[in-house]
Formats: structure tokens, C-alpha cells, sequence
């Protein structure tokens, strides 16, 4: 580490103001600040002074997702292989599945840190540390056959609409990555519905319907509970296997990262939904989507990794603690809602946790208006 930062050293000074390569000081700062614990320190008023800073919190997150990635990437090759008849073995299918997401990957960084550092160079400002989780959160939400060219301009717009025209990380009023998403569902719907953008080059005559476009279909998927916690099915690439994200969402509630209050509530009002919808399942037998056990609801498609990855990002969640159970548990309510009484859209995570993303300074001023009125009532009893 020592050469790197010697390296580092001897570049400073040609990027540094009045440098010969100013122009790539945000760049620099970026390698810079990633390598090393940053060596500025404040100077006067109140601070707290910690060794894991922003970048080093979202590199928890990053980690927490690599049982998912991992999984999605041997999934994408199973999936392939037994659409086509073939039998393969763990690490064929790991290395066929390694090939087709990596691309999607190096897109998803390359293009949204190049958005970052021209932002953040046309600024003046350090780079934004929040991309190192939405540039490996747009790729697992996205099925593996997305052109390279639409993951492309679907993460600069993201970047660009929903993070830095309101002033960059932490500012952001929606998660970039599902807005990532959702652009992509409404601008380009061929790449990412159908039963043919699933599986990376299926055969023909092999369906590739997820489970959730089988229910909405009337049909009940031939899976076990075992297969909907293990995740080998058809769908997003990072999305399939609960227990590969159960083991991320485990890392990001011991290390304090993520909400435990709002990944809590957000299962809780997915469950609650599903067992809400099971009551009215007997007044319509030809409906299988409403028959399907509430617990299934959270095996199954995204609302696990939403649960997990996407509800809990601090900056477009609630605040306040008793506004983070009622946002979370009514995203999980509504997910479950719009995925079941929307028949053309069988998933309805993505737009439930956009929603609730709008509404969640609305929860917390409604929240914090309340705890004020009560403190001014009790006040006026003391007097």
C-alpha cells in the first residue's frame, strides 16, 4: 500500500489548482479517497470524529450484495443451460453466468462514475460516494439480456434526474437505482417484460415465464418453498435467492447499516397484504394470485431484495423512528397490492418503494408535528 500511496503522492501536485491536470482533480480525489482514509481534519466546531466515513459505509453495502451477485451470476448460467437440455456442472454454469453479468457491471460503473466526476469536477466538489452502491444495484435489478447500450443510458439518466439535479448523494429524493428501473420499464418495456428477456439465450421452446407472470397468468408455478428460497428461477439477476440476500440483509443489520425498523415493517406489511388478500381467495377459485400463501409473497420476484437493499437506503427513507415503521410497512403493503390487483404489472415492488419514497418527508413532518402537539398538551397540563 505503501508504493500506491507514494504513487498517489507524486500525482497530487499535477492536479491540485493551477496544476497541469486540474481538470482531473475530482478524479484523482475519487482513486484517492478510495484507496485511503481521507487525511483532512476539521478545524473548529462541534465534530465526531470516526474511522468509517461514508465510502467505507457503502462498501458494507457492496459486500452485503455479493451473496446475491454471486448467486445470480450461477443462476444465469443454470437457467441457460436447462432451457437448452443441457446438463452442466456448478462451475460451467458460474462461469457462463460470470461472462454475461460482468459486462452489465463494468457499464453500470463505468458510465455512472463518469457522470459522477463531471458533476462533481463542474462543481468543485469531492466526488459523491453514493454511486459504489447503485452502480451494483442497477445491474442485479435488471434482467441479464438488457443491452449494454440501455443499461447505459438508463443509469446517466438516474444519475443525472434523480440524484444530481437535486444536489447529489444524500439530496436524492428517490432511489437512483430503482428510478434506473423503472426508466428502463416505461422507455424501453421490450428489454425488461415478456417471457423472453430472462434467460440469457433460452431455447425456444422453453417458456422463461417468471413465477409472478405465471400467477398473473392463472397458472401456479411448479416450485417448492425450497426453490423459492434457494432462488433457482427465472427472473432479475439478483433478485431470486432469499438466502443469498437474507445473508446481505444479516451483514447490514449487524454492522448498523441498514434500518432494522424499516426492513422489519416492510415484511410485516407484505405479509399482512398477502394474508388480507388469502381471505377473499375462496369468492374467486380461478384466481391463483390470491390463493398463494401470504409467506410465498416474500420469497418471491423482488420484494425480498427491495426489502433488503432498496427500502432501507437512509436517504430516501423515513427519518424519524416511529415514521420509519409506517413507511416501511406500507411499501411492503402496497408492493404485495399492486403486485396482485394489477394484472398487468406482476410486480409491484419497484413502484411501491418509489412511492413511499415521495412520501416519506411527508410521514416525517406528520410525525414530527404530532410528538410537538403532544409535548405542548402535556406542557399546558403541567401549567
Amino acid at each position: 500500500m505503501k508504493a500506491i500511496r507514494d504513487i498517489l503522492d507524486s500525482i497530487k501536485p499535477h492536479v491540485q489548482k493551477g496544476g497541469k491536470f486540474h481538470a482531473l482533480h475530482s478524479f484523482y480525489d475519487a482513486i484517492d479517497t478510495l484507496m485511503f482514509v481521507p487525511g483532512t481534519t476539521t478545524s473548529k466546531g462541534s465534530h465526531i470524529r470516526d474511522g468509517v466515513d461514508m465510502k467505507r459505509t457503502m462498501f458494507v453495502v457492496v459486500i452485503a450484495l455479493i451473496p446475491a451477485l454471486l448467486f445470480g451470476m450461477w443462476n444465469v448460467g443454470a437457467m441457460h443451460f436447462v432451457s437448452n437440455g443441457y446438463e452442466a456442472t456448478f462451475l460451467q454454469s458460474f462461469w457462463y453466468g460470470f461472462i454475461e453479468v460482468l459486462p452489465l457491471i463494468v457499464v453500470s460503473y463505468g458510465v455512472g462514475l463518469t457522470v459522477e466526476i463531471i458533476f462533481a469536477q463542474f462543481r468543485g466538489h469531492e466526488v459523491n460516494e453514493g454511486f459504489f452502491v447503485s452502480g451494483m444495484l442497477i445491474p442485479l435489478v435488471l434482467p441479464v439480456t438488457t443491452p449494454l447500450w440501455v443499461v447505459a443510458i438508463a443509469v446517466a439518466f438516474a444519475v443525472v434526474f434523480s440524484k444530481e439535479v437535486f444536489g447529489g448523494t444524500g439530496m436524492n429524493l428517490v432511489n437512483p437505482a430503482l428510478f434506473a428501473r423503472a426508466f428502463l420499464f416505461f422507455a424501453y418495456p421490450s428489454f425488461m417484460s415478456g417471457d423472453f428477456v430472462w434467460i440469457s439465450e433460452k431455447a425456444d421452446a422453453f417458456s422463461g415465464a417468471t413465477p409472478l407472470a405465471e400467477l398473473a397468468a392463472g397458472n401456479t408455478p411448479n416450485l417448492s418453498v425450497l426453490d423459492m428460497l434457494i432462488g433457482n428461477y427465472s427472473g432479475s439477476i439478483g433478485e431470486s435467492s432469499f438466502i443469498a440476500i437474507a445473508i446481505g440483509a444479516a451483514i447490514l443489520l449487524f454492522t448498523g447499516v441498514a434500518s432494522w425498523k424499516v426492513m422489519t415493517s416492510f415484511f410485516l406489511g407484505g405479509l399482512g397484504m398477502g394474508l388480507l388478500l388469502n381471505v377473499f381467495a375462496g369468492s374467486f377459485p380461478d384466481n391463483s394470485y390470491l390463493a398463494l400463501p401470504a409467506f410465498q409473497h416474500l420469497l418471491l420476484g423482488g420484494f425480498a431484495f427491495g426489502g433488503v437493499f432498496m427500502i432501507t437506503d437512509p436517504v430516501t427513507a423515513a427519518q424519524t423512528e416511529t415514521g420509519k415503521w409506517i413507511y416501511g410497512f406500507l411499501a411492503g403493503f402496497l408492493a404485495i397490492m399492486v403486485r396482485v390487483l394489477n394484472p398487468a404489472y406482476p410486480e409491484g415492488v419497484m413502484l411501491a418503494i418509489l412511492l413511499m419514497n415521495v412520501f416519506a418527508p411527508t410521514i416525517d413532518y406528520y410525525v414530527v408535528d404530532s410528538n410537538i402537539n403532544k409535548r405542548l398538551k402535556r406542557a399546558k397540563v403541567k401549567a
